[in-house]
């Protein structure tokens, strides 16, 4: 049995390039394409995409559901059927398009790749997130051991995390020299650092415990006044890996360079939540911690604003409705306080709430309008 076609090898390069170079996507989401692709031809035993038809389009999707997933080691769920479905439906809309394909390929039959809307429904289904309490990371990083250099880097990566909600691949490419600790910051470069859609940006520490920032400097001033290292050195090295004397591969320290991917970095997150007795939390998941954090402390609009921008948001919108879900318990407990509410304390919550975004409308060069008296009454009455 073939493990493929040389034609198709040859088409795949080209289109891979053209999402690279004319859609301006990912090294990320051309892999996952890549992984669509694989899956189609597997399934149709290598056959020259010239011979795409519905027929296949349509068998493809019933056995789709029983291919394994890598990740979990069942079966796919329906969000990554979905997204399959969609790489290969694009793909092939591409495909008829193309010299060579364009007489082949019947542009409608990619059509026969898309999901049902039922399925569609359960793939795009949001659920509630899975989110650590700001208590649950403080015991993590608490727990975490310091014996070793290595260990040491690890309870620092945690805590910088935390204080900065930096991304796994932000945290993976960042530099001694991005880190200001006079002023508690660092600056997001995305000329070096690889930051979601290579936005560059500047975040200051979020107040989540004066220990926790305390051991993030301590790493720092030891990179540079015991290893020496400067600006360009990497804030969290890898680890340097040696074969000993049993030829088993084991760690002897720490590279003099950064990770090449996150991997390592949720690796770390894994150990150090299972080790503190907790079920795992990936690093991305402390972004939701922080934000939660920020709704409950934050006394006006512009704080809160202030509070979005340190993540690298453009808007508050985008804070509030990729990250600010409410959880259940809370919802219940809102929901409960409002239905016997007091009315001196309604109303003064509601001024105060006016009064701050009317200040903060005007300090961003908003003008506010005064609120016009309903017919026949004065000003004064």
């Amino acid at each position: 049995m073939p493990k493929y076609h040389p034609a198709n090898e040859r088409i795949k390069r080209d289109y891979f390039v053209f999402l690279r170079e004319a859609k301006g996507q990912s090294i990320d989401t051309v892999d996952a394409v890549a992984q669509a692709l694989a899956r189609f031809e597997a399934d149709t035993h290598h056959k020259d995409f010239r011979t795409f038809r519905k027929e296949q389009a349509t068998a493809f999707k019933r056995h789709l559901a029983d291919h394994d997933s890598r990740a979990t080691g069942g079966k796919l769920s329906k969000a990554t059927q979905l997204a399959t479905l969609a790489h290969l439906k694009r793909f092939f809309q591409w495909l008829a398009i193309q010299p060579g394909y364009k007489a082949k390929i019947h542009y409608a039959d990619a059509e026969y790749l898309n999901f049902s809307d039922k399925d569609t429904r359960v793939a795009t289904a949001r659920r509630p997130p899975r989110v650590p309490t700001l208590e649950q990371v403080q015991h993590v990083i608490r727990t975490m051991p310091a014996t070793t250099e290595g260990d040491q880097r690890d309870r620092a990566l945690v805590a910088f995390a935390l204080l900065t909600g930096a991304r796994d691949s932000a945290l993976a490419s960042m530099c001694l020299g991005h880190v200001d600790l006079k002023a508690g910051s660092v600056f997001q470069d995305a000329r070096t650092v690889k930051t979601k859609f290579s936005k560059s940006y500047t975040t200051f520490f979020f107040p989540v415990g004066d220990d926790v920032q305390a051991i993030f400097d301590d790493w720092v001033r030891h990179l540079r006044d015991v290893r020496l290292w400067g600006n360009d050195d990497p804030l969290f090295p890898a680890t340097r890996v040696e074969p000993g004397a049993d030829l088993q591969f084991r760690s002897v320290g720490l590279e003099r360079a950064g990770w090449d991917t996150a991997g390592p970095i949720r690796a770390i997150f894994k150990r150090a939540f299972e080790s503190a007795g907790l079920p795992y939390y990936n690093p991305h998941s402390l972004r939701k911690t922080l934000v939660k954090l920020g709704m409950e402390i934050c006394p006006s609009p512009e704080a809160f604003k202030a509070w979005s921008q340190n993540m690298g948001h453009d808007g508050v919108l985008t804070t509030f409705s990729s990250y600010g879900e409410v959880s259940h318990d809370r919802q219940a407990e809102l929901i409960k306080g409002l239905a016997r509410p007091k009315l001196s304390q309604s109303q003064g919550n509601a001024a105060t709430m006016i009064a701050a975004a009317a200040e903060f409308l005007q300090r961003v060069g908003m003008r506010v309008e005064p609120a016009e008296q309903p017919t026949g009454t004065t000003a004064g009455q």
